[in-house]
């Protein structure tokens, strides 16, 4: 068993109740331990035939280890099974020989459909005051997912806040790292198999005191242990990539909480970023004066 297979099955152990699960309920556990790529894929009631019991069973048993349903566990579990696969293989996973550009759009809509049921609110509002509060705010998003700390840092700073993206794991991520003290707040952002150095930035910020976020499709332990709190966003695609819609958006959600926090605050930093976008000539239409 590889390493990636027994943290999957750590995972899962993990969220056993201290009483464990009845006969029926660890059938349905079995199955996901033995079976993950058919359960990351199947139905409740597809799953419930695997394991030999009926579908309430199936819901009774995710709820016994957390989660709101089936859905909401296999969410994470089909994450998790992803990430454990090279990217040749989670093409061949996705793989569509009819009208991939529209499984694509089907795919994003299922996931903002998806984020907007789960996405837990008051953790939005939690990061939100974590910034709001920060006397500084780094964003670590390497690879593909600095785009999304980019523009989460970029809209953040026009609300009035200071907040810095780091994309890209070297000296400069690691001098950054050494200056947070307790007063920071330190945002991680990583999808499928997350990137190594997301995770290590995310320790150190712990253990330097700062208040440490995720968001991530399956957070790993080490991550999960130094987060203060961690949303899970949905970012399977349909290729051999992660999508990037649903955690661009939680980000914009993020930043739509912040700025209602002081809305003075936030007022005065875009008028003063307007009248500096001006006097730099950057925007091609301008606002016309009433």
């Amino acid at each position: 068993m590889t390493d990636t297979q027994d943290g999957f099955e750590d995972w899962l152990r993990a969220h056993l109740p201290e009483r464990g699960l009845r006969s029926k309920g660890s059938a349905v556990l079995d199955v996901l331990l033995t079976q993950p790529r058919r359960a990351s894929f199947a139905s409740s009631a597809e799953l419930a035939a695997l394991a030999g019991v009926n579908t309430a069973t199936v819901t009774r048993t995710a709820q016994a280890l957390g989660f709101a349903g089936w859905p909401a566990l296999q969410q994470e579990l089909r994450a998790r099974y992803l990430s454990a696969l090279s990217a040749p293989e989670v093409a061949a996973e996705h793989h569509t020989s009819a009208a991939p550009a529209a499984a694509s759009l089907r795919r994003d809509l299922d996931s903002l459909a998806l984020l907007a049921r789960r996405l837990d609110r008051s953790a939005v509002r939690k990061v939100a005051e974590a910034v709001a509060r920060a006397r500084h705010t780094v964003v670590v998003a390497d690879g593909s997912y600095a785009a999304v700390g980019i523009a989460f840092a970029h809209n953040a700073r026009l609300a009035g806040y200071n907040i810095t993206a780091v994309t890209s794991g070297d000296a400069q991520l690691a001098n950054v790292i050494a200056a947070l003290t307790s007063q920071d707040t330190l945002i991680a952002i990583s999808f499928w198999r997350l990137y190594e150095s997301t995770v290590l930035a995310a320790g150190e910020a712990h253990a330097r005191g700062a208040k440490v976020f995720a968001l991530t499709d399956a957070a790993s332990p080490a991550l999960t242990d130094a987060a203060n709190d961690v949303l899970i966003v949905p970012a399977e695609g349909v290729a051999f990539f992660p999508s990037l819609t649903a955690g661009m958006a939680a980000v914009q959600a993020i930043v739509a909480e912040l700025a209602t926090l002081d809305p003075e605050r936030t007022k005065r930093a875009i008028e003063a970023a307007e009248a500096q976008w001006d006097r730099f000539g950057l925007l091609h239409r301008r606002p016309q004066p009433r």
